[in-house]
């Protein structure tokens, strides 16, 4: 199934040469297809492309406006070379994610899609698409990193991986549905490809990659120091104020408590009040912090404040 430009071929040979031009590149697959009976995969690949009809719509591409493939299980398509890529890496991505979202609702067997995009120089032949920038999009479907995603997270049923080149020049600049922050790099490496490319999955913080080579973290386990993570550290109702090093504290408190032990803060707080050390008796403060009372300690500190006020 193909769907020629309004202005004939992609990428047709002109006076006998070939004669490529930029386009946008998608490559679509669906996760798993083989373990489907034949009933499953027409019902699938229906699903498929009426969810890129709907993404396609989105953003304004019409019917008969680009050139697309049929790969049994997948898609491959160059679309125009005005349509801007932003849409295709916000609303576009955002659209697909919204219509797999409503098609798998109560379904045994949802439809799972990865995605591969990239823009480069394309040209056609009576068999199809032909170029580098096709290759490296199939590649990037086809990777390692995504396929561990989806195989060992089956909660998520889209991710999008693009190019090197797609992520610096268009996704980090942002735009509406737009979220850079919210992709993470790993290498691919993949027949004669070895390259960075980038990873997302809508409505997630970050996709499940840990490593420059896309690893996943092992079940049960957090990713390391420095990899993606969602939270913001202890709350109040995330157990116990850690019990103080190097002696007892004892509180009598009347109104809100802010208990600083180490490098931690446990409670709200506006600001800290730092003792001079000049004395080692008790000191009163001021400041937004309701409630008074006194603080004694019998720990490492040097003295005991009650309230806080705005830093000095």
């Amino acid at each position: 199934m193909s769907s020629a430009g309004v202005n004939g071929e992609v990428g047709a040979d002109v006076g006998g040469e070939v004669g490529g031009i930029h386009r946008f590149v998608v490559f679509g697959d669906i996760c798993g297809s083989g373990t489907l009976d034949l009933a499953e995969k027409k019902h699938q690949r229906a699903a498929m492309y009426a969810a890129f009809d709907d993404a396609y719509s989105s953003v304004g591409v019409e019917p008969g406006t680009f050139h697309q493939e049929d790969r049994g299980d997948g898609i491959l398509a160059a679309l125009r070379p005005d349509v801007p890529p932003t849409l295709m890496v916000g609303r576009w991505i955002d659209t697909l994610y919204e219509s797999l979202r409503a098609h798998n609702q109560g379904r045994a067997r949802p439809l799972r899609l990865r995605i591969g995009m990239n823009a480069g120089l394309v040209t056609q032949d009576r068999h199809g698409l032909v170029g580098r920038a096709v290759d490296l999009a199939a590649r990037l479907c086809d990777s390692p990193p995504a396929k561990r995603i989806m195989n060992e997270t089956p909660e998520i049923d889209l991710v999008v991986v693009v190019s090197d080149w797609l992520y610096g020049n268009v996704v980090a600049e942002g735009g509406r549905y737009v979220e850079p922050d919210h992709y993470r790099s790993a290498r691919i490496r993949s027949k004669e490809t070895d390259e960075a490319a980038w990873f997302h999955v809508p409505r997630r913080p970050a996709p499940p990659l840990i490593g420059r080579d896309g690893e996943l973290p092992p079940e049960g386990e957090l990713p390391p120091e420095g990899a993606a993570r969602t939270g913001v550290g202890p709350s109040r109702g995330d157990g116990p104020t850690p019990r103080p090093v190097g002696g007892n504290r004892e509180y009598h408190v009347g109104g809100d408590l802010l208990d600083i032990h180490g490098n931690t803060i446990h409670g709200g707080f506006t600001g800290i009040r730092k003792d001079s050390g000049r004395d080692s008796g008790s000191r009163s403060g001021s400041g937004p912090c309701s409630g008074s009372g006194s603080v004694s300690g019998s720990g490492s500190g040097s003295g005991a404040v009650s309230g806080v006020g705005e830093p000095e």
